[in-house]
């Protein structure tokens, strides 16, 4: 009976080590990470980068009136393509008139004096030729009508300028385009220093934004060529719009700023849009993006690299499934989303890409899959 107890406990405990020898084994499988990695190439990469802008028409107009008065009709609205000469305001007429007929009365007096006085002189010219009159008197009656004739002339300038006065109170558009912002009334009391609104020529928008030094050097290849065979040879440029989009239609270099700035260290440059459907508004912000093109170059994602102490590293792949943090030189260039890595790695070495600066260490070993497998895994993940 004793044997049997014996032989019974020493089953007991096998079974139990071979259970916990298990699970040891299952716990040292499931602490091996499955991530993802790729394996770096040499292609030909071709980096945006953008730079913050804010739009404007290739000629914003403000529209001021030339005359004061009150505005009897708003002929547009906000946001509408008009023509050039097309009637935008019109300011009160009735004193506008009342000045052009107060000129024209003033020139008929003018006129009338002119005749008086010319009608004087012809006389005491025949009084002067029969010795009736002296020489005085006639040049007295002569130097009345030049007097006269300068005044015609004043009244007739002036009934001019009231004329000119009442065109003003028809408001038209100097240029075709888009009507800005209008924030005035009929019956707004309105003068030469009141902003009625904007037309902006908007076939064309100009994205002006800026670069800094060593972006200009490197773009002239450190000076060796100028700007403006730099700005000749850059390729057609693209905007990213507000929402993330990008324009359809692609955009070119036409300025580049000859100096730099004291106080920011930039030269402003200015990139031109097509507007032909009038899409793209004065106003409107976005991103210019100009793409940059290195041949042979080895492209990782920012996310598959970390910082310590303004060094990038990432995880290169080794032996056993044992990754390592490998140190890398990246360019200055950079979309913010690649990098492209100038020294540290070489074609055929795997990097982690899944969880680096989260849960990779140096010197985990892992299990690699490709990243294909790691996206087609998320959506199920988040199931």
């Amino acid at each position: 009976m004793k044997c049997n107890i014996l032989y019974a406990g020493s089953a007991l405990l096998a079974l139990g080590m071979i259970s916990t020898g298990c699970k040891k084994e299952a716990q040292a499988t499931q602490q091996v990470p499955e991530l993802a990695v790729m394996t770096v190439a040499t292609d030909d990469a071709t980096l945006m980068t953008a730079y913050p802008t804010t739009l404007q028409g290739v000629n914003d107009v403000e529209i001021r009136p030339q005359a004061t008065g009150f505005l009897t009709k708003v002929c547009v609205s906000a946001g509408q393509h008009v023509s050039k000469g097309q009637v935008l305001f019109e300011i009160d007429k009735v004193s506008l008139q009342a000045a052009v007929d107060q000129a024209k009365a003033a020139v008929q007096v003018a006129q009338a004096n002119v005749n008086t006085a010319t009608t004087n002189a012809n006389n005491n010219k025949m009084l002067l030729d029969k010795n009736i009159i002296g020489a005085p008197a006639y040049q007295t009656s002569v130097d009345a009508l030049n007097a006269a004739k300068a005044q015609l002339n004043q009244a007739q300038a002036n009934l001019v300028a009231a004329q000119k006065s009442l065109s003003y109170s028809v408001v038209t558009s100097p240029t075709s385009g888009m009507v800005g912002t209008i924030d005035f009334k009929e019956g707004t009391l309105v003068s030469p220093s009141t902003l009625l609104t904007v037309v902006s020529n908007n076939g064309e928008m100009e994205a002006q934004f800026s670069m800094t030094e060593k972006e200009i050097l490197a773009l002239t290849d450190n000076g060796s060529r100028t700007v403006e065979a730099a700005k000749n040879q850059m390729p057609p440029v693209q905007l990213q719009l507000a929402n993330g989009e990008i324009y359809a239609r692609p955009g070119k270099i036409t300025s580049i700023s000859g100096v730099l700035d004291s106080n920011t260290g930039s030269a402003q440059v200015k990139a031109t849009f097509p507007n032909p459907d009038g899409m793209l508004r004065s106003g409107n912000t976005g991103n210019v993006l100009i793409p940059t093109t290195s041949n042979g170059a080895i492209q990782i994602p920012q996310s598959a690299t970390f910082e310590i102490q303004d060094m990038k590293f990432c995880y290169v792949l080794g032996d056993s499934a044992k990754v390592h943090s490998t140190p890398i030189q990246v360019s200055e260039l950079n979309d913010g989303k690649n990098y492209i890595v100038t020294s540290g790695l070489k074609a055929g070495d795997q990097i982690v890409v899944e969880g680096v600066g989260i849960s990779v260490q140096d010197g985990m070993v892992i299990k690699p899959k490709s990243p294909a497998a790691a996206a087609a895994a998320q959506p199920q993940a988040g199931k």
